[in-house]
């Protein structure tokens, strides 16, 4: 399986992050969107149409430790993570586990010739996974149920 045959099914839609937008509306985008990362990119004749970096909230959560509520008001810029790993559509769903592993992350930006075509992250795997368990694990019509704890 291939990084595109994740793609094909979600939503196409990357949520982004403008470099120059404060740590505070990435945080308030975060939660409106419900996801725990965002894409920077900007759009500007020096660099075109490009990522820029990724946000995560383990680098807004480790930086508020550090400097406090003060790091509400600093740009983006100055907490992403700039040249981003990413991937492309056609990386093996193997290889970007483990690139995930390797450097201890969760979300890829997938870029096809430089460009931004989505994002894959540790949430489709284990829905992958879950299709899986459902599909071939469960004998046939049994109820599946999740205990909570």
């Amino acid at each position: 399986m291939r990084v595109e045959d994740i793609l094909r099914a979600k939503e196409p839609r990357v949520v982004t992050v403008r470099s120059g937008s404060t740590i505070d509306e990435a945080i308030r985008l975060m939660k409106s969107e419900n996801i725990s990362a965002l894409v920077v990119k900007d759009v500007c004749r020096t660099e075109g149409n490009a990522v820029a970096g990724m946000l995560s909230e383990r680098d807004i959560v480790y930086a508020l430790l550090d400097q406090g509520g003060a790091l509400l008001r600093q740009p983006v810029s100055s907490l992403m993570t700039r040249q981003p790993v990413t991937c492309s559509p056609s990386d093996s769903l193997h290889e970007v586990l483990q690139l995930m592993s390797r450097h201890h992350i969760r979300h890829l930006p997938v870029l096809d010739d430089g460009t931004l075509v989505g994002v894959i992250s540790a949430r489709d795997f284990t829905r992958l996974q879950l299709d899986e368990f459902i599909a071939h694990e469960r004998p046939q019509g049994e109820a599946l149920v999740f205990a909570h704890h």
